[in-house]
């Protein structure tokens, strides 16, 4: 069907398993597992099952920024999730997420291992049980909220709106093009004003929203993602280019982006992560490779 054909949506939906596009063979309308697969279950107090896509970076950046300013308590153990591969429908990791989305947590410090799944929850429930990265008073908590909250709510329109049309779709549409990219272009210029007079997303200090919010809009300005670069301007976002680049520079956040990552530069990859050394070992490894 070409971009000037009308659709007639049916009486009755139904489902083609194959409908185009990339990661099409992967959708479909029903939950539940696929296959039987127990999951692996490390010696770390918590155990993450997730992929490197911006929403699995969120969780191992808070966990880098945990363990940068000492909290032990939060090592962890980084399985990885092949999403493209259909691991997040095997019945281990259904038990542990429903709704089959990485990444998704276990916390077995607790008396009775506690399950958390969608990124944000994550997020939330780690600054409350360490009291890093979230304000103390009333109203810079709300703020910070306010933020994490907007980020899930909008990401969506980034990632599978913009990002689905524009780069995964079959065939380049313009009306859904059209209609995406300018709320994605809305939401960047959101965030450019909300930053033009102060460093972070909500105020003077580092954040769960920060945390949130920059794998998904840091990585639009800093590294083309989609190839949209270009097409969406992005460098005229100047104070969210100077706060991406500023979160780009943290140390933990250079290591959480490579957690679970398995594309890309080998330099900027960490298939599995389960002890601080395993960043050390893979540059020496990257090091060696690029010099025989």
């Amino acid at each position: 069907m070409s971009d000037s054909e009308e659709y007639q949506p049916p009486k009755v939906w139904e489902w083609k398993e194959e409908n185009g596009g990339t990661w099409a063979k992967l959708n479909r309308p029903t939950a539940g597992a696929t296959h039987d697969k127990t999951l692996p279950v490390g010696k770390h107090p918590f155990q993450l099952y997730s992929m490197g896509t911006p929403n699995g970076q969120k969780v191992t950046i808070m966990l880098e920024e945990l363990l940068e300013v000492g909290e032990q308590g939060a090592e962890y153990d980084a399985y990885l999730i092949k999403i493209n591969e259909g691991d997040q429908f095997s019945s281990g990791f259904v038990e542990l997420n429903p709704n089959s989305k990485i990444p998704a947590l276990v916390d077995h410090s607790a008396e009775k291992p506690i399950r958390v799944f969608e990124s944000g929850s994550i997020l939330l429930y780690l600054a409350e049980k360490f009291n890093r990265f979230i304000p103390g008073t009333l109203a810079e908590r709300t703020e910070t909220m306010n933020w994490l909250f907007w980020q899930m709510g909008s990401a969506p329109y980034l990632g599978g709106g913009f990002g689905h049309f524009y780069a995964y779709a079959p065939y380049k549409m313009q009306y859904p093009i059209d209609r995406f990219t300018m709320e994605v272009k809305r939401q960047l210029d959101v965030l450019d004003k909300q930053m033009a007079n102060q460093p972070y997303v909500a105020g003077q200090e580092y954040s769960i929203a920060d945390i949130a919010i920059w794998p998904w809009y840091g990585g639009l300005v800093l590294e083309g993602q989609y190839d949209a670069a270009e097409f969406l301007n992005v460098k005229s976002y100047s104070n969210v280019v100077r706060w991406a680049e500023s979160i780009a520079a943290r140390p933990a956040v250079k290591r959480g982006r490579r957690v679970n990552k398995f594309w890309g530069p080998e330099e900027e990859q960490l298939h599995e992560r389960h002890d601080a050394s395993d960043f050390d070992i893979a540059n020496h490894l990257n090091i060696t490779m690029a010099s025989t």
